[in-house]
Order: structure tokens, then sequence, then C-alpha cells
């Protein structure tokens, strides 16, 4: 078995925090919105087709509970996700919390402002929230 290999540009914008069963789980380093990405710890896939029908049922379960915490833990108002590969062409799921007095809403996220880097002390809290 290979050793997974996260893309640089993930690598360099996200912050690791946890391994779940099929997928790292990161925070983008973006401090306007709760942005988390999974990432499947599978190299050279680039669409949730190219995982095996069981691994798509688990994507789908990380997926829910990434979301519900969004939900429990930070009261986001709408929880956008995506699969997106324009810039990273590795398979990686976008879920974004969003507040309807966010500084972009309700227009998407991509380009509309500078991004704020997370604080130590508010990393600590992401990995706290999605400790168990």
């Amino acid at each position: 078995m290979h050793q997974f290999i996260l893309d640089k540009k993930l690598q360099k914008d996200c912050i690791f925090i946890k391994d779940l069963e099929l997928s790292q789980l990161l925070l983008m380093n973006d401090s306007n919105y709760p942005w988390l990405i999974l990432a499947p710890r599978k190299n050279n896939l680039t669409e949730i087709i190219d995982l095996d029908q069981d691994d798509q049922i688990i994507l789908l379960s990380e997926i829910n509970y990434v979301s519900k915490i969004l939900k429990k833990h930070l009261n986001v108002d709408k929880i956008n996700i995506a699969s997106l590969g324009n810039i990273v062409s590795q398979l990686h799921i976008h879920i974004i919390g969003r507040y309807f007095n966010d500084i972009s809403y309700p227009k998407p996220i991509w380009g509309e402002v500078d991004s704020v880097e997370y604080n130590e002390i508010k990393i600590s809290n992401f990995k706290e929230i999605f400790k168990n």
C-alpha cells in the first residue's frame, strides 16, 4: 500500500485536524468561515466516482459527521458542500459553514475577501470539537 500524499496547496492552505476512517479532516486557514475539507487518503483520485461504493458510503458518512458538528457546535445557518477541482485536482470535499451575516453572504466565498488566518486558540477549539 502506498503512503497517502496530500496535494501541496492543501498542505499549505490547511491545518490538519484529524484522520477519519477514510479521509484527512482539514481546516482551511481562513477564519472568515468555518471551512473544513475532507481529503480521502487515497492517491490518484479526482472524482467521487473514482472511489469504490464502500468508500463512497464512508465519505458520505464523514460529510454528515462534519456537517452535524458545524450545526451543533457552531450553529451555522447553512452548510455548503462541494467537490471542486479547478485549482486542486486531488479529490477533496469542501464543507463550509455559512452565517447569514458572514462577510460574504450570500455570495460565494472564493475571491470575495482576503483570508484571515486562525490563531492558535481557535485552532485548538476546532480540534476540540472534532475530538470524538
